[in-house]
């Protein structure tokens, strides 16, 4: 059974920072790629930022040049730099993974949420 565990979620003013991270221990299994979906009230789950573990990368259009995604792949781990924060940005941030193990499958952590305040 694979987990995602995250971390990194709280209260911020527009214009601060955050980093989100999020972990998938255990070794028994290959991590093709992993990345960040958030979910504001009454919104549609939206990509916000995949990465590879090649290092190819994808951000949605509504974050790129604030936020940034990389990957410890030694840790199986990933992290979402988050700068220049607006409200808009609020959301529940839900850690994805797509994992063999050995069946290809989609994985996804607890959520954390971001909050924004103008």
């Amino acid at each position: 059974q694979v987990q995602l565990v995250e971390s990194g979620g709280g209260l911020v003013q527009t214009g601060g920072s955050l980093r989100l991270s999020c972990a998938a221990p255990g070794s028994i299994f290959t991590i093709n790629a992993m990345g960040w979906t958030r979910q504001a009230p009454g919104k549609q789950r939206e990509l916000v930022a995949l990465i590879t573990m090649g290092g190819s990368t994808n951000y949605a259009d509504s974050v790129k040049g604030r936020f940034t995604i990389s990957r410890e792949n030694a840790k199986n781990t990933v992290y979402l730099q988050m700068n220049s924060l607006k409200p808009e940005d609020t959301a529940v941030y839900y850690c994805y993974a797509k994992i063999a193990t050995p069946l290809l499958d989609d994985y996804w952590g607890q959520g954390t949420q971001v909050t924004v305040s103008s």
